[in-house]
């Protein structure tokens, strides 16, 4: 089979078994539904990874045109289907997810209906298509069924009120976020009349950016970060996955927030990097990443719910990476490609370890759970390894990640994002640490309410009908230990570092890109490649920090009645800042769209002051 053939079959496999399971569904039983969908997402996984072995080994990126209209004469009217090894990277994490949600699955459902398989199904293709495509509408046209699909499984407990609470939050804002998008692809059109990615390089290559171009970048962007999740687009996330079910957050936290930062990354160096400088943008992006590590890392700690801790944590990480990207090098863009590696299944773990905590407990608050959970070892295990890999310990791909960014961020004089990378690492880290401490261990006193919760946070979320009392069943520990598994031997991979170098470079190079796609003749590269080290002694001693400090944070969290009074006298006069922040967190769409348009204006008029 041809390698062009493969980026199509990925989408459209998933879409037409999800038709035919629906149709079918009524007549088949359950098990024969878990397995199909299993079986489907698991073959776009293994075409993922032949796709990514294609792209790895030939001259130039691998290239399916729709219908088969290719361009004539450098001119492109088709819609191209474009991969390269971090788009099809992309596309194996949110494969292998969907795979891991769906073995999940069998148990931690007592009775699920067809239309779950078949939404998670149509998810993993509106995601593989988004990485895949090298059309900027088709690219919205994927963000949308992204977003209508994950709506869906959001307010999949329809008969609950607080699912369908958290699905309105979450269908409003990233209604509003596509809206925005979509205009700025509007402008963007009449501006150069083309959709393709290389053809709207090419033709806004050496033009001065005036207000209609700038004007295009910041709406097109916004959609992508408030999919992202970037503060202050974020307040989505934590209504949404304090109601969805768990193998739904694995996915949302694991992939779909960080195709967000894809598509910015994506975007910018295909279509704006001849028009926009990189000093234009950088320092909104930086600002915006850096207000969500320490946001979303302050959060997170304050939760007791432990959803929404979950939630926070991949506010603050999704920070690290918008920094990573926005430092606009080689060497950014490829320790935030491998600490995407490590991060989607170390989130994606901890989100279904939370979920045999609740199918076996019966609840996801700190306070109700405290010592109940001594009977579970192996749970109790695997939290701790996925906090000290939040926490970007080395070996672990969080750490490599972490490490060759933090680097970057040092070779471009940004040396104190190292201090912002320990510290947002370290706070996520010590929240689950802390509640692993708890629940399981049942260490200090109980949880104190919630000195930030609006009232209900800590009750609300998914309900179960009835704990069971027999053990975990195996399908639903396997999935997590394998995701676990993974981060670790990801981080020992020899030569990740060197060949993520060269990925990062590629990606960079606009013209090469636009000729591949267009059929001109290849320039010379623009971009060298990049050397990346991996860890360095410097590296390995952050990480060590950073997990270091979560321990101690989270000791300190858990013995606070053991402290002296000077430090409980600290911490109560944060208490108004934490109410601050959660007053934010009002759970009022209203609320929320309108802190939406303050980062639309943020952003536009930072772009403008620096371009003057």
């Amino acid at each position: 089979m041809s390698a062009a053939l493969l980026t199509p079959l990925m989408i459209t496999l998933p879409i037409g078994m999800a038709a035919l399971m629906v149709a079918l569904g009524g007549r088949l039983p359950r098990r024969v539904l878990d397995v199909l969908a299993t079986a489907t997402a698991a073959t776009v996984a293994a075409l993922a990874v032949v796709l990514l072995v294609a792209t790895a080994t030939a001259p130039g990126r691998v290239i399916a045109w729709a219908g088969g209209w290719t361009p004539r004469q450098g001119m492109s009217i088709g819609i191209a289907l474009v991969s390269d090894p971090i788009s099809a990277g992309l596309a194996i994490i949110a494969a292998v997810l969907a795979t891991a949600a769906l073995v999940y699955s069998w148990r931690y459902f007592d009775a699920v209906d067809v239309y779950f398989h078949a939404l998670m199904l149509v998810f993993l293709a509106a995601m593989c298509g988004f990485v895949l495509t090298g059309d900027l509408f088709d690219m919205f046209v994927w963000f949308e069924l992204m977003s209508a699909v994950a709506y869906a499984l959001t307010g999949y407990k329809i008969e609950e009120a607080q699912s369908v609470q958290g699905a309105l939050n979450f269908g409003v804002t990233n209604s509003i976020g596509a809206f925005c998008t979509l205009i700025g692809i509007t402008l963007l059109y009449d501006r150069t009349g083309a959709l393709n990615f290389a053809a709207l390089g090419a033709n806004l290559a050496g033009q001065r950016p005036d207000a209609l171009v700038v004007a295009s970048f910041v709406l097109l962007v916004t959609g992508f970060l408030t999919k992202a999740a970037v503060v202050p687009f974020h307040f989505w996330t934590a209504d949404a996955e304090a109601v969805a079910p768990i193998p739904v957050c694995a996915l949302f936290s694991g992939i779909m927030v960080e195709l967000g930062i894809y598509a910015v990354a994506r975007t910018y160096w295909t279509v704006y990097s001849g028009t926009l400088p990189p000093s234009a943008i950088r320092g909104p992006l930086l600002a915006f990443g850096v207000l969500s590590a320490v946001v979303g890392g302050v959060m997170c700690l304050a939760q007791r719910h432990i959803k929404r801790l979950l939630a926070f944590s991949t506010v603050s990480h999704i920070g690290l990476f918008l920094v990573g990207v926005a430092l606009l090098s080689p060497a950014g863009l490829a320790g935030t490609a491998v600490y995407i590696l490590g991060q989607a299944g170390v989130e994606a773990a901890l989100f279904l370890l939370v979920g045999v905590i609740l199918l076996r407990l019966g609840a996801v608050s700190e306070r109700d759970l405290h010592g109940r959970g001594g009977g579970m070892p192996i749970t109790a295990t695997l939290t701790i390894i996925g906090g000290v890999a939040l926490a970007g310990l080395p070996p672990f791909a969080t750490g490599l990640g972490k490490a060759i960014t933090e680097d970057a961020g040092v070779t471009e004089g940004f040396g104190w994002l190292v201090a912002v990378f320990v510290g947002a690492s370290a706070l996520t880290a010590a929240a689950v640490l802390r509640m692993a401490a708890r629940v399981f261990f049942g260490l200090g006193s109980p949880a104190a309410k919630d000195p930030t919760s609006r009232g209900a946070d800590e009750d609300e979320g998914e309900e179960v009908e009835e704990v069971p009392t027999g053990g975990v069943p195996r399908t639903m520990l396997i999935p997590p230990a394998v995701l676990l598994a993974t981060a670790l031997g990801l981080g020992l991979l020899p030569g990740l570092g060197g060949a993520i170098g060269q990925i990062a470079s590629d990606f960079f190079d606009r013209a090469a890109y636009a000729s591949q796609v267009l059929g001109l003749p290849t320039p010379e590269p623009r971009t060298a490649a990049v050397h990346v080290s991996g860890f360095t002694a410097a590296s390995v001693g952050y990480g060590l920090l950073s997990t270091g400090l979560a321990v101690l944070i989270a000791a300190l969290t858990i013995l606070r009645s053991r402290l002296p009074r000077w430090t409980l006298a600290v911490a109560r006069a944060a208490l108004p800042l934490l109410r601050g922040l959660r007053a934010l967190h009002s759970g009022h769409v209203g609320d929320y769209a309108m802190w939406l348009v303050v980062g639309v204006v943020a952003l536009g008029g930072a772009v403008s002051l620096i371009l003057g």
